[in-house]
């Protein structure tokens, strides 16, 4: 059953004049209907309904309640009857009137409005626009470019740009700087461009699009782009924003250039910006810049200069003066910022931290501990790491265990750094059992692929003898697909090499080449220190040659090993070219290798070069 083409309820006239506003369900057009014929120039429509079950566009209680009138579109007639599908024509003949040009933008925003129909807008718009007298509203383009945004069709995006200069339209402030902002989001960078060039026309549309342009860019870290977006404000005379100066400061300040960032905060004092809530972030880039340019008493004069400071401000000035080690203003502005309850960022309790232990004020480092526990601020695991790191470097390993264990019982809890750091304190201060301890702890509290403390275990368990446990623990660390590193591989064949267990060095050096773990020269000493104490010389000596083609140097624990190696192979003259190639690298002897040297070198009667290996080397 046909619907009849000239019935006024199938005009786009009459569908506009029946429907409230933004509720009109244009997906019956999609729901009833097999296909939608789009002509061009959309003058008019033409509706034919097949006998496949489509006998009508709108559902007959629709039907019942529609009273429209006449419309003045023409409908083009001609019927198909051997076609099944249901089209709508449009009349290419018809020129409409200027209501009628105005309804195809309420029609565009009808297809827009709804998921069903928003994927035929982009050809619906493109028929549009061939009609000469067709222009889109701001509405229309709102519609447009947030499905645009929504459908990522960039190369829709790319042809508004230009239907911009076009039709002399523009998308409001706010759909502009979102359309900017969707763009860099999607690194469209080409397109900002020309987004921002079109926008330039309306000053308030710029204003907002440049704006969303420079922050887009920065979160991005793409700062010079920044720099370019505001280079071309100020050659076309579009002033910034109040909330744009943070932003372009902040840009000049992360490329290195503190003068243009100094000199955007005079503009913004000139243009008298003060009362506005931009004061803050713009003195805390300020400061920031300064400090961080080695100017932090030029940040100093500007901070004492303002009424309102933030916590974010002492953070940046703390951190620039702990940076260059002048502990009195430190503590001075720590002082000053704890009674004002402005210390909060535990990044600033890091550095001074830091400054006390390069400083050798060690023992203020707990005074740090106690400043965050009144602040309510936990210690971080890199703070108390560095306690620790900086107790053991200064004051020695028992000294940081005992730091350790008085932190542990005011409830401050180690991180996986921090338990690495304080089991190598353990064992270097011999206390073997709590090491172990403290790695089953650790273990229990989920850090158990830490390959730091694996390693002090297994170096611990070689020291003691304790063969099985530190091969079992490596059999248990890779079963956590915790690989193995060179520092773990060294201790392997040094544990091994003391029993002269040639076999098992063996294993794992061919273990550390499958696993492409580069060998260095604690990995060589142990090596050929095994074969050594095994006799077998000829393996040592290719070792060595291997390490020396290598680039590796001589230190003293290899010489001693290799001078006793020729000896005992009777090879002399490798011991005389061996001290030879230590005097070329500036190497000086201890005692144990010199007695060991010389005595190599008389027994084997050559009297000249020992009178020169005693000549030549100063003994430390």
């Amino acid at each position: 059953m046909a619907a009849s083409c000239s019935s006024p309820e199938w005009s786009v006239a009459s569908i506009n004049s029946c429907r409230k506003p933004r509720h009109l369900n244009t997906s019956y057009i999609i729901t009833s209907c097999k296909t939608f014929h789009l002509v061009s120039n959309f003058k008019c429509f033409h509706v034919n309904s097949s006998s496949t079950g489509c006998s009508s566009l709108i559902p007959e209680e629709h039907q019942q309640q529609q009273q429209a009138p006449p419309t003045n579109f023409p409908i083009n007639n001609n019927n198909n009857n051997n076609n099944n599908n249901n089209n709508i024509h449009f009349d290419l003949n018809f020129q409409p009137s200027d209501d009628q040009i105005s309804n195809l933008n309420h029609v565009l925003r009808d297809f827009l409005q709804f998921p069903d129909t928003q994927h035929l807008a982009y050809d619906y718009y493109l028929k549009a626009k061939q009609n000469p007298d067709f222009v889109p509203d701001k509405s229309t383009i709102h519609h447009l470019i947030s499905y645009s945004i929504r459908s990522k069709t960039w190369p829709f995006i790319t042809s508004l740009t230009l239907d911009f200069e076009t039709y002399n339209v523009l998308p409001d402030s706010l759909t502009s700087s979102r359309l900017v902002t969707s763009c860099i989001k999607a690194r469209k960078f080409r397109i900002v461009d020309r987004l921002l060039q079109s926008f330039k026309s309306d000053h308030q549309v710029a204003v907002s699009s440049f704006d969303s342009a420079i922050k887009g860019y920065n979160k991005l870290h793409m700062f010079t782009r920044s720099i370019a977006v505001y280079e071309n404000m100020k050659s076309s005379r579009i002033l910034l924003r109040p909330a744009s100066y943070p932003h372009i400061m902040k840009a000049y300040h992360k490329i290195g250039d503190t003068d243009t960032t100094v000199s955007l905060f005079h503009e913004f004092h000139s243009r008298k910006l003060d009362s506005t809530p931009y004061l803050a972030p713009v003195y805390r880039v300020l400061c920031d810049a300064l400090g961080k340019s080695g100017k932090a008493f030029a940040a100093l004069d500007y901070f004492r200069g303002m009424t309102n400071k933030d916590s974010s401000m002492y953070s940046s000035l703390i951190c620039s003066f702990a940076s260059i080690r002048q502990v009195k203003i430190v503590e001075e502005l720590l002082i000053e910022a704890e009674k004002k309850g402005m210390l909060r960022n535990p990044e600033t309790f890091q550095k001074v931290v830091l400054m006390y232990i390069e400083e050798n004020l060690t023992e203020k480092t707990l005074d740090i501990v106690k400043a965050m526990k009144n602040a309510k601020l936990k210690v971080s695991d890199c703070i108390f790491c560095a306690i620790i790191n900086g107790f053991s470097k200064r004051r020695g390993f028992v000294a940081a265990v005992t730091v350790y264990e008085d932190m542990i019982s005011q409830g401050h809890l180690p991180g996986q750094v921090t338990y690495a750091s304080i089991i190598n304190a353990y064992c270097r201060a011999g206390l073997y059992s709590k090491a172990e301890l403290v790695f089953i702890e650790m273990e229990k509290r989920g850090f158990d692929k830490c390959v730091v403390a694996y390693s002090n275990i297994i170096a611990m368990y070689g020291k003691l003898g304790r063969l099985r446990d530190a091969t079992r623990l490596v059999a248990k660390m890779k079963e956590k697909g915790c690989k193995p590193n060179v520092w773990i591989y060294n201790s392997l064949m040094d544990m091994h090499g003391k029993v002269k267990n040639v076999r098992q060095v063996e294993k794992v050096w061919k273990e550390m080449k499958r696993r492409k773990v580069a060998a260095d020269k604690v990995s060589y000493t142990s090596l050929i220190s095994a074969y050594s104490k095994a006799g077998l010389f000829e393996t040592c000596v290719k070792y060595y040659r291997e390490y020396r083609l290598n680039g590796g140097c001589i230190d003293i624990a290899m010489a001693g090993i290799m001078v006793g190696v020729f000896s005992k192979s009777s090879q002399i003259d490798e011991v005389v070219k061996l001290l030879q190639d230590m005097k070329s690298e500036g190497m000086k002897m201890d005692g144990r290798l010199y007695k060991s040297a010389s005595s190599a070198l008389r027994e084997a009667g050559l009297q000249v070069q020992s009178k020169w290996l005693q000549e030549s080397f100063g003994v430390v």
